[in-house]
């Protein structure tokens, strides 16, 4: 009976518990957003050795790589050569800069082995998150030291002088548990191949102490050290020197209530260029005449949320978020900072058994613009089990950073001998923030589906969307060829679908394919102007077998599409085109297959071998009852089900209906 059983388990697809979309737990088909998730088992068996190259199998999404050490993420055409509109979080505490707009892919403070799972929302989530959740958000969920107990060691090379490696130590001690991990990653230049493109050493530690059976604390910190990077930041090149990127963070649960306090630095000195077919002609310095620019910014943030039941039918979130950010640099006018503050609430409200109506709605106050409302609203019907459809419509928000508000900064060009321009043309103009900025603004519709067939061994999910972008910010030349931030007075509707399958064909066969598609229609001009390719496919096959041998087969495919890079040649500098041979718009589209062979030497099974166990358990209890069915895999991923699972964003997602739902606590 038990082994008929482990055996018929085996072969059910689990749904995934997620907390990205609410800020507590629930079951993805009960997200009010579109949601994606990557297991630690999806990245181990990619053989990935950097997290966007994970992130390629999520439709919708879009990965940009600029240079061996620069990646771009974004969803549903947001994606540029510089993208700032994605909100990417590791255990809940943002890791977006602020003071910049920018995410640096290759500096996280966590190693690969480190990572439990990750989730991904697509389209704006300014309702549970504020301001910068535009495109979608990014979570980053990490293993506790229970989940980590021991040693684990990783090393992986390639072309490039590609290094990666990561060395991670956990364990438990009565009620404290602790993780310790460092990690180095290396890669040479593309045009360059001796020459080193980037290099980072990474330190995090994280410590948890269960104060009582339903509060603990949470204490982690960490350092990224980076001697060299080479990315684009807005329409010029930075090339750095050691930047360095660090994080204190505490975090407090009791229950339902949680508050977390973090800190986050970021220092640097950058040479910052042109593109590289400019760099003869423009030059790029500080208000000083300097090439070098040093840079250093912090980030201090409060998050306080507090979740309950309101009667039988009506789960009530509430919290607020304070925010101060700082930037120093010779490359701004003066020091700047700024203060955020948002408070946000949520009613998810049980209709009818088969109807859940969710409606959010937060407001963000910010020392440079005016206070914005972003709401959220969704309909989410489930006719029968394991089938439901989704309605929803939100708004985002992006405000000016500080940069943006407050560069001050020079550029210079000069004429080289033999090339055909008046020789009149040379001069230095400046190139400057403003304090007058609009925050970017999308506006967005989703309807979706997701079934499953085939006895819960195949999953098929479908959607559509659209958004309504506006306000971007982006340069402009001014009088006398000087050029400065403004927000574009043109708009983009960006309107497109996805559907994909995940499917489980037996004990050791699994695999994925999806699409996406997605049509702009705009009236954007200049650097702002949107880019996107029509159409991307996504599929994989996995096979892993008892005799320790696993392999992965994936293959992408990205449509051509146009971005506007000649334009960065006016905007830094009134620049005549003649003569010079201008960088194409278009990149043509391209293939890619990842193909991965492993052995596992030691066969290590008590991780997978204690949730058969408990599902069997379930399973046995559940003979004596009416309902001799195994339980769903739906039902095994609500949390009243998964008790171990701990909350990275918020608080636990009680039942509306059981008062032992309300009673379970996330055990570390």
């Amino acid at each position: 009976m038990t082994s008929a059983v482990s055996n018929e388990l085996e072969l059910l697809k689990e749904e995934e518990t997620v907390s990205i979309a609410s800020r507590y737990e629930q079951p993805i088909s009960q997200a009010p957003s579109n949601v994606y998730v990557i297991t630690d088992e999806d990245i181990r068996q990619s053989g990935a050795i950097d997290l966007p190259t994970v992130l390629r199998r999520v439709p919708g999404l879009e990965i940009m790589q600029m240079t061996g050490g620069d990646f771009n993420v974004s969803a549903r055409g947001g994606n540029q050569p510089f993208a700032n509109k994605m909100l990417v979080m590791v255990d809940g505490r943002s890791i977006y800069g602020d003071v910049q707009g920018t995410v640096f892919w290759k500096s996280i403070p966590v190693t690969l082995p480190e990572i439990k799972r990750i989730e991904v929302l697509k389209g704006p989530a300014s309702a549970m998150y504020g301001f910068n959740a535009f495109d979608g958000v990014i979570n980053i969920i990490t293993k506790s030291p229970e989940e980590m107990k021991g040693t684990t060691l990783q090393f992986g090379g390639g072309e490039l002088g590609t290094i990666s490696s990561a060395a991670v130590h956990a364990g438990t001690i009565g009620k404290f548990g602790y993780r310790l991990s460092i990690g180095r990653d290396q890669t040479q230049q593309w045009r360059d191949r001796d020459a080193l493109g980037f290099r980072s050493n990474k330190f995090n530690v994280q410590t948890e102490y269960a104060l009582s059976s339903t509060s603990k604390l949470q204490v982690s910190g960490g350092l990224v050290d980076t001697n060299r990077y080479d990315g684009q930041v807005g329409e010029v090149t930075s090339n750095s020197i050691r930047p360095s990127l660090a994080y204190a963070n505490v975090l407090y649960e009791q229950g339902a209530f949680l508050i977390r306090a973090w800190w986050s630095g970021y220092t640097d000195n950058a040479t910052i260029t042109p593109n590289s077919q400019l760099v003869d002609l423009l030059s790029i310095t500080d208000r000083n005449g300097q090439s070098t620019n040093p840079f250093s910014g912090n980030t201090y943030n409060v998050d306080v949320q507090h979740a309950t039941n309101l009667w039988a039918t009506h789960r009530l979130l509430y919290g607020a978020t304070y925010r101060h950010n700082s930037l120093s640099s010779t490359t701004i006018d003066r020091f700047s900072r700024e203060d955020r503050l948002g408070l946000f609430i949520q009613d998810e409200w049980r209709a009818a058994s088969s109807l859940t109506i969710v409606a959010g709605l937060r407001y963000d106050l910010h020392t440079q613009i005016t206070g914005t409302w972003s709401p959220r609203v969704a309909i989410l019907y489930q006719p029968v089990e394991g089938h439901t459809f989704h309605l929803s419509g939100s708004a985002a928000y992006r405000p000016p950073t500080l940069f943006e508000s407050h560069q001050d900064q020079r550029v210079t060009t000069t004429l080289p001998t033999g090339v055909p321009f008046p020789p009149s043309i040379s001069s230095t103009v400046p190139i400057s923030g403003s304090t007058r900025l609009a925050p970017e603004q999308i506006i967005s519709y989703e309807a979706g589906y997701q079934g499953w067939y085939w006895k819960h061994r195949l999953r098929v999910r479908a959607d559509l969307f659209f958004n309504h972008v506006s306000d971007l910010i982006g340069s402009r030349i001014t009088s006398g060829g000087a050029s400065e931030f403004v927000n574009d007075q043109g708009s983009a509707d960006i309107y497109g679908g996805e559907a994909g399958i995940e499917f489980l064909a037996s004990r050791w066969l699994s695999g994925f394919a999806n699409y996406a598609y997605e049509e702009i229609g705009q009236s954007f001009s200049g650097t702002v102007k949107r880019g996107a390719p029509r159409s991307k496919v996504s599929a994989g096959l996995r096979t892993e077998w008892d005799n320790g041998l696993s392999g992965e087969i994936s293959y992408y495919y990205v449509g051509a599409t146009t971005y506007p890079i000649a334009q960065t040649f006016t905007t830094l500098a009134s620049i005549p085109t003649t003569g010079v041979i201008a960088p194409g718009d278009r990149v043509d589209s391209y293939n890619l297959l990842n193909l991965r062979v492993g052995y596992r030497f030691w066969q290590q099974k008590a991780a997978a071998g204690y949730m058969r166990d408990a599902e069997v358990a379930h399973y046995s209890t559940a003979q004596g009852r009416r309902d001799s069915r195994p339980p769903s895999p739906s039902a095994r991923s609500h949390p009243h089900a998964s008790r171990g699972r701990h909350l990275r964003t918020g608080s636990r997602r009680p039942d509306h209906l059981r008062e032992s739902d309300r009673r379970s606590i996330a055990r570390i």
